[in-house]
C-alpha cells in the first residue's frame, strides 16, 4: 500500500476480510497494526463483521475492513455515528477502543442496510443424489451416533419424532470428557443453517451431513457442489474435479453474496461518486 502510495497509484477502496479472531489476536494488537496503517496512510477506516447467514444458509462470521482514500468524499448516509448491533458486536467496539487515538479519529462506523431475512435453507441446497461422494454404511452411521453426546442424539431423536425429512449439519471436533481427557465427539445441528466452511486439512475439516427422515438416518460427506452453493457459486461454476481442490475453494473463499451486498451498498457508490438510495431504517437483528 505505501509503495503504491509513493508511485501516486494509491487504491480509492481498500478491502481486507480475514476470520472473526483478528479482532482479538495478540491481544488486540493485531487489529490495532491495522488500523494504525490505514491511518497513518491518511485512509479512513472502519470495518464490519458480516455473518454470510444473512445470505446463504452458512454460518460464516468475518471481518471486513474498509479503507477510504482522502480523496473520496463519503455519503452521510454510509456512516453512523454509533456502532450497528448486527454489524459491531461488542467484540469489534472492543478492538475499536484499542486502536491509537490517531486510528480511532479516522475511524468510520459504517452504515449498511439489514438485509431481507434469507429464505433458503440447508435442506434446499443438498442434492438428492450427489455424484461426488458416497452415502456412508450403515455401520459407519452407527458410529458417528455413539460419537455423540446425550445432547446430541436428543437433537436426533427430536428431529425423528417430526416425522419430517431434516438434513443437519455434522463436524468432528476434539473436547474433554469429565476426566479431562481429550476425546473425539461429532456435533451436529438442525437449524436449517450448515457450520462454518473450512479448508479439507484432515478429515475433522470436512463436514458431513446427516439426513433424518423418521426411524432412516443416513450420513454422508458434504459434496463439492453442494459446499459451493452454501458459498453462493451457481451451479454452472466449474469446479475441481479432485474433491479436496473443489472443496477447497469454498472453504478458503469469501462468500459471494456478502461481496455483492458490499460492492452494492459501498464500493460501487464510493467509487462512483455518489451513494445508492438505500433503506436504513433498523430491524431487530
Amino acid at each position: 500500500m505505501r509503495d503504491l502510495i509513493s508511485e501516486k497509484r494509491a487504491p480509492q477502496v481498500i478491502v481486507l476480510e480475514n476470520v472473526y479472531g483478528v479482532m482479538t489476536s495478540n491481544k488486540g494488537k493485531d487489529f490495532a497494526s491495522i488500523g494504525s496503517v490505514f491511518s497513518d496512510a491518511g485512509y479512513r477506516f472502519g470495518a464490519m463483521v458480516i455473518d454470510a447467514r444473512h445470505f446463504v444458509p452458512q454460518s460464516r462470521p468475518r471481518v471486513f475492513i474498509v479503507g477510504v482514500h482522502p480523496s473520496i468524499e463519503l455519503p452521510h448516509n454510509m456512516i453512523s455515528s454509533a456502532p450497528i448491533n448486527i454489524w459491531h458486536p461488542d467484540r469489534m467496539i472492543t478492538a475499536y477502543n484499542g486502536l491509537s487515538k490517531q486510528a480511532q479519529q479516522s475511524w468510520i462506523w459504517w452504515n449498511l442496510p439489514v438485509p431481507e431475512e434469507r429464505t433458503t435453507t440447508l435442506t434446499d441446497l443438498i442434492e438428492d443424489d450427489p455424484k461426488d461422494v458416497k452415502w456412508d454404511s450403515a455401520e459407519k452411521t452407527k458410529q458417528l451416533l455413539a460419537m455423540m453426546t446425550d445432547s446430541n442424539l436428543l437433537k436426533v431423536q427430536e428431529a425423528q419424532k417430526s416425522g419430517k425429512r431434516i438434513v443437519g449439519g455434522l463436524y468432528k471436533r476434539t473436547r474433554r470428557d469429565d476426566k479431562g481427557e481429550k476425546i473425539q465427539r461429532a456435533e451436529v445441528r438442525f437449524d436449517g443453517i450448515a457450520g462454518c466452511l473450512r479448508t479439507p486439512a484432515g478429515g475433522s475439516s470436512r463436514q458431513s451431513i446427516l439426513i433424518v427422515e423418521g426411524k432412516e438416518i443416513r450420513s454422508r460427506l458434504l459434496s463439492p457442489r453442494e459446499a459451493a452453493r452454501l458459498m453462493g457459486l451457481p451451479d454452472t461454476y466449474k469446479l475441481p474435479s479432485n474433491y479436496n481442490d473443489a472443496y477447497h475453494i469454498a472453504g478458503d473463499g469469501v462468500a459471494v453474496p456478502v461481496v455483492r451486498y458490499l460492492a452494492k451498498f459501498i464500493f460501487e457508490p464510493l467509487l462512483a461518486g455518489s451513494s445508492v438510495t438505500m433503506d436504513v431504517e433498523k430491524k431487530v437483528a
